[in-house]
């Protein structure tokens, strides 16, 4: 199958090398993968805030970089979230936009969801660590995937897996909530780090870029030796 790479803003910026795992992984299963570098935000950031007409204008650009693609991976859940659920919305008064964005939407897949439908889960990753898994909100809400990481994880050689309390409790991120209510972010951001360190776990694994930012920042903050990463980034590592 090709494989569109849709990289999110975050994961571009910070942490590159969550494109370049996906990338990896997906070409270990089989895909063929292209980058299609017209690509721009999916307007998540504006949407969220209210700005609809800034979010279709970015929203329109992605439409056209992944006009006519056979499938759009992305190791984000909230930004496939945007091009699945909120589209719709977002160009209901534009026919024409309005037939891409479906066409689109019905291809564009969450990477751990894409993996579980090429019916893969042993891809030969080995990590010898003990880790703990944060369930992200867009991911598990949103687009109800949940086993997928789990059962992706659990195929990683020399991974422990150990299960947090509260582990699909937010993080605390949620875009710009965590700008606008910095304070009952930090909180939140506080209990899930005392909840990561109550298992001893050598890092914490998440499969959304938003997460692992907020997540990462607090943890290096407070001193805490924990490692932040993507799942992608697990399962394209060989010891």
């Amino acid at each position: 199958m090709k494989v569109s790479l849709f990289i999110p803003c975050i994961a571009d910026n910070f942490f590159p090398g969550i494109g370049r795992s996906v990338a990896v992984v997906l070409r270990r299963v089989g895909a063929a993968v292209t980058f299609p570098a017209a690509q721009t935000c999916c307007g998540q950031p504006a949407f969220n805030a209210g700005h609809h007409p800034s979010a279709r204008r970015v929203a329109r650009q992605w439409l056209r970089a992944f006009a006519g693609a056979e499938a759009v991976v992305c190791p984000s859940g909230s930004c496939v979230a945007m091009v699945r659920n909120h589209y719709t919305e977002l160009f209901a008064g534009s026919p024409a936009d309005l037939a891409a964005a479906r066409a689109l939407a019905a291809v564009t897949f969450e990477f751990t969801e894409f993996i579980a439908r090429m019916g893969v889960s042993k891809l030969g990753a080995s990590l010898t660590a003990r880790a703990t898994y944060h369930h992200s909100c867009h991911l598990n809400r949103e687009l109800g995937i949940s086993d997928e990481p789990l059962t992706l994880l659990h195929e990683v050689k020399g991974l422990t897996l150990v299960e947090m309390e509260e582990f699909d409790r937010c993080c605390g991120f949620g875009g710009t909530f965590a700008v606008k209510l910095p304070e009952v972010s930090g909180a939140m951001a506080r209990r899930k780090a005392e909840a990561i360190a109550a298992t001893g776990a050598d890092m914490v694994i998440a499969c959304d870029p938003g997460c692992m930012l907020h997540l990462k920042g607090y943890l290096a903050r407070i001193g805490s030796p924990v490692k932040v990463l993507h799942l992608a980034e697990v399962l394209a590592s060989r010891a």
